[in-house]
């Protein structure tokens, strides 16, 4: 299976729409998976009409594949800056340096994003640590991931 092939296929299926790529793995079996996603959220419509697409390509140079074409798992990594800018407001959790962090993702530029993350934080002149909001910025690479954060 030609994975370039492959990829050129959605890139071009999904070129007049607001939805992105996010993943595309084949296997050696021959097993893909293809995830989009999209600022408004994903349609499971036109996850089967992709679908649909994908196979008319597929049978004419491929007689043997399974193909799953759907939408991202809510507790997959972002993996795009759409993914981020989907999630502004909502809270994160990320691994940064080893550490697990939790906080509210409040801003998305080209380069860099920011969250808020409760501390508890010396103040001059107290005795004791005072909890406050910190607002921590990271370049989109250096966490080692970033997912929305499921409370229960």
């Amino acid at each position: 299976m030609d994975k370039n092939q492959l990829q050129q296929w959605i890139v071009e299926y999904l070129k007049d729409t607001d939805y992105e790529l996010i993943t595309l793995t084949v296997s050696a079996d021959n097993e893909i998976l293809v995830e989009v996603d999209r600022l408004a959220g994903v349609d499971v419509d036109f996850c089967a009409e992709l679908n649909r697409y994908l196979v008319e390509k597929l049978d004419a140079v491929e007689p043997d594949y399974s193909l799953e074409v759907g939408s991202v798992s809510l507790t997959d990594p972002f993996k795009t800056k759409m993914q981020f800018e989907k999630n502004l407001g909502h809270d994160v959790e990320l691994l940064v340096d080893g550490k697990k962090l939790h906080g509210q993702l409040v801003s998305v530029d080209e380069e860099t994003f920011s969250v808020d993350i409760e501390e508890k934080v010396a103040v001059e002149g107290k005795k004791r640590k005072e909890t406050q909001i910190v607002t921590y910025t990271w370049r989109y690479d250096e966490p080692k991931y970033v997912k929305y954060d499921l409370k229960f």
